[in-house]
C-alpha cells in the first residue's frame, strides 16, 4: 500500500513537469480522446467488419490519438483500402502511418501479404 502511494505521488509530481519523463508518466495514466473508437475499430477489423472499422479508425484519428495509435489506425485503413483495390488511398494511409511513426514496420504476416506488403515496402522505400 505504501509503495502504491509513493508511486502515485511520484507520478503526480512528474506529471506536472513538462519534461520527457513527465510526459511519459502522463502517457501511462491517460488515454487519448480517440482511444475508445480506436479500440472498437480494432475489434471490428479483427471481426472482418471493415466498413465500420474504417469509420471508427477515422473517428478515432479525428478525436485524437497518440502517434503510435495513429500509425496503427492509418495502417489498418491502408489494409482496408488495399483489400478493396483502392491503391492510391492505400498508399496515402501508409504515408500517414509512417508520418506518425517513421520506424513503423509490418509484422511477418502483414509484410508477406500479397496485396499490401508490396505497397507498404514501396511507400517505405520512398521515404
Amino acid at each position: 500500500m505504501a509503495r502504491l502511494l509513493i508511486i502515485t505521488a511520484l507520478a503526480c509530481v512528474l506529471a506536472a513537469c513538462d519534461t520527457t519523463a513527465g510526459r511519459a508518466v502522463r502517457g501511462l495514466f491517460s488515454t487519448s480522446k480517440g482511444q475508445p473508437a480506436f479500440s472498437v475499430g480494432i475489434k471490428q477489423y479483427d471481426d472482418g467488419n471493415f466498413a465500420d472499422a474504417a469509420r471508427n479508425f477515422q473517428l478515432a484519428i479525428d478525436y485524437g490519438l497518440s502517434d503510435d495509435e495513429r500509425a496503427v489506425a492509418h495502417k489498418h485503413l491502408a489494409f482496408i483500402h488495399c483489400s478493396a483495390n483502392r491503391e492510391r488511398q492505400c498508399r496515402e494511409e501508409f504515408r500517414k502511418a509512417l508520418a506518425a511513426q517513421p520506424k513503423l514496420e509490418l509484422d511477418a504476416a502483414e509484410t508477406g501479404h500479397p496485396v499490401w506488403g508490396p505497397v507498404f515496402r514501396s511507400v517505405k522505400a520512398s521515404k
